[in-house]
């Protein structure tokens, strides 16, 4: 939907939002809550950018074990309320992971 929006944003230099909005098939509605709701996002993505930094801290500090739970508690320690989803998904964005252990056990035979 914000591909259509962000169309709608540049074309409407050229036509009407309406008429954009019927060639499109979206309600005026949603183009304006996307306009109204630009500010939050670029404050958010700042926020996540800051975050993004903390945590390649906290990953490189460890040796580049850490991974989602242990990099949050570990910002939880710091003081920093954060949601284990969040970091997930920063650390997903930024190609952050940790190094994972291998579970089961190996035959000695074949």
């Amino acid at each position: 939907m914000s591909e259509i929006c962000r169309f709608i944003h540049v074309e409407k230099a050229n036509h009407t939002v309406l008429l954009l909005c019927k060639v499109m098939k979206t309600a005026r509605s949603t183009y304006y809550a996307w306009v109204a709701g630009a500010e939050a996002r670029e404050t958010r993505q700042g926020a996540d950018e800051a975050l993004a930094h903390e945590i390649r801290v906290i990953h490189i500090a460890s040796r580049r074990n850490y991974g989602v739970p242990r990099v949050t508690a570990e910002l939880r320690r710091q003081g920093r309320q954060v949601n284990r989803k969040r970091v997930a998904r920063v650390m997903r964005e930024h190609g952050t992971a940790g190094n994972s252990r291998r579970t089961g056990r190996r035959s000695l035979t074949n």
